[in-house]
């Protein structure tokens, strides 16, 4: 049994990738690339339609040719995401780096995961290259148990936190108070009452807790 892949978070903010591969898949994973705020290269004969409006506002680079030994020289990371299984082993073969092979997780050195994003919550999701359909299963379900709300709900955290840490001296009760913003009773109010109900409740807390402080 082969060792289970090390979960990380990296941060690609100016990092060179380079993408191989300009389809739907290509698509996605540049996509995705460029939120993460790395610089794309995409190297690829032709683009579909979301790649070349990506190209034509600067959003990513495009190499409009197949892919040549040296491609990869100062890149971060790599994604082969062609249709061509050679092509995609010639760039695993190359890479001395971070490198993903679409649907071969044994090529790859790391493999990308299903994602549920609320805001800066990000919940990841992998079999290990397992069933990638199972992993994406997982995920909308995930997506319906924390909905559109939850982004708005830990940006009031952010702030929640921030006023806390000035008005609520004692330490542990501070600490107490934050775990509970964050208790399933809070996130069932949130999902079952709406936001507004959650929010409501947290902040007369803390204003019980002023009082206690005065």
């Amino acid at each position: 049994m082969r060792p289970d892949h090390y979960p990380a978070f990296i941060n690609l903010i100016g990092k060179k990738c380079v993408v191989v591969g300009g389809g739907k898949v290509s698509e996605r994973k540049t996509s995705a690339l460029v939120r993460a705020g790395a610089h794309v290269y995409v190297i690829s004969p032709e683009l579909t339609v979301r790649l070349e409006k990506m190209k034509l506002s600067g959003a990513i680079k495009h190499v409009a040719r197949p892919y040549r030994k040296g491609d990869l020289k100062g890149a971060f990371l790599a994604i082969a995401a062609t249709s061509n299984e050679k092509v995609n082993r010639t760039v695993a073969g190359d890479a001395s780096f971070l490198v993903n092979v679409v649907d071969f997780p044994g090529q790859s050195n790391f493999i990308t995961p299903a994602v549920v994003a609320r805001g800066p919550l990000t919940i990841a999701v992998s079999t290990g290259g397992a069933s990638p359909a199972m992993a994406a299963e997982v995920r909308r379900e995930l997506e319906l148990l924390y909905g559109n709300d939850m982004a708005r709900y830990i940006a009031f955290l952010s702030k929640l936190r921030k006023e806390a840490m000035k008005t609520v001296a004692d330490r542990k009760v501070r600490e107490n108070f934050l775990r509970r913003a964050a208790s399933k009773e809070i996130m069932d109010i949130l999902r079952g009452e709406g936001l507004e109900k959650a929010k409501e409740k947290m902040l007369l807390e803390l204003s019980e807790l002023r009082k206690q402080n005065d």
